[in-house]
């Protein structure tokens, strides 16, 4: 009799205490189903990774745990992110998962497709599954447009990453593996992910808008996202600098000869105004290519001290 491979769902939760009671029931009757078709074992678990929630989260994440077996809780010591939320709970299970769907605890993303992502591991030998949106008409038309343009300029710049894909994907034990590898702080998962290289496939589903609590990615958040996602695998950016750089240099070396014309011609026009406004468009330039490279040193700064990323607090299961 062929093995059944053992299925872990992580789930990050950052004060996700309204949303967490439908999640659980969702999941574990998801699990259950899979269990009883025989897609996945019988020893399959749904994983709550508990990011420093500041409400009651954890304390019914400790509750479901002491009501089924089929239910673990990663506890972290304090807020560390999205992205270390979920790389502590791939840690945390890679040693007797097989394979582990990492899905956010608003269940936005169609859990249904999960047992397609399952198949694709088992028959099609595929290492990475990701969960692909059809669409995105639940957003609001200035996430929608943001969110486009973000894959765009990723492309632009070089990064490998898959098209509408946000961090709802299957792992194999071995490309969890490899995943941990990586050690970077400033995480960009959706860009490391592609880097791996093992046999891949995506699955579609329309995601569906959140039916309790709060988005915990407001536009700061994003754009922070964005940034670490652009300075982490791109240096196109500081390239970018230079090149205006050198352009300038140009521009002002045209003027500079157009400056001796107009002196031994004798037309000549004192002002002002010319004077400030370049000095103030070449001193933005000069600003915005400080900010760029700062960015860049800041990163360099971080990832020299290797410093953890999270610190695992407790780990509560049956």
């Amino acid at each position: 009799m062929e093995r059944k491979p053992v299925l872990a769902i992580i789930s990050p939760c950052y004060n996700e205490e309204e949303a967490l009671p439908r999640t659980n029931e969702r999941l574990l009757d998801l699990l259950e189903r899979m269990v009883q078709r025989g897609e996945v074992s019988g020893d399959s678990r749904v994983v709550y990774v508990d990011d420093g929630s500041r409400d009651g989260t954890w304390q019914l994440i400790d509750r479901y745990v002491a009501q089924c077996h089929r239910v673990c809780g990663v506890k972290l010591a304090g807020n560390s992110g999205h992205q270390n939320a979920l790389m502590a709970g791939m840690q945390a299970v890679v040693d007797w998962a097989d394979a582990q769907v990492t899905i956010d605890a608003d269940l936005q993303d169609d859990i249904e497709v999960i047992p397609e992502m399952v198949k694709d591991y088992v028959e099609q030998g595929c290492d990475i599954v990701y969960g692909v949106r059809r669409e995105r008409t639940t957003d609001t038309w200035f996430k929608r447009t943001t969110a486009l343009g973000f894959y765009k300029l990723m492309h632009h710049l070089g990064v490998k990453s898959v098209y509408n894909h946000a961090d709802f994907r299957l792992m194999s034990r071995r490309a969890t593996q490899q995943l941990l590898k990586y050690r970077e702080r400033n995480l960009f998962l959706r860009g490391i992910v592609p880097l791996i290289g093992y046999k891949t496939a995506q699955v579609y589903y329309d995601r569906a808008p959140r039916t309790a609590g709060e988005s915990k990615y407001p536009l700061s958040k994003m754009l922070n996202f964005a940034v670490d996602g652009i300075t982490s695998f791109s240096i196109k950016p500081v390239r970018l600098v230079l090149c205006m750089g050198g352009i300038f240099i140009l521009i002002a070396l045209a003027m500079f000869i157009y400056v001796l014309y107009s002196y031994f011609s004798g037309r000549a026009v004192t002002g002002w105004a010319s004077m400030i406004l370049s000095i103030w468009f070449v001193g933005g330039c000069v600003l915005v290519g400080l900010g760029v490279v700062g960015e860049y040193i800041g990163k360099i700064y971080i990832e020299v001290k290797d410093r953890p990323r999270y610190n695992i607090e407790k780990i509560e299961k049956k």
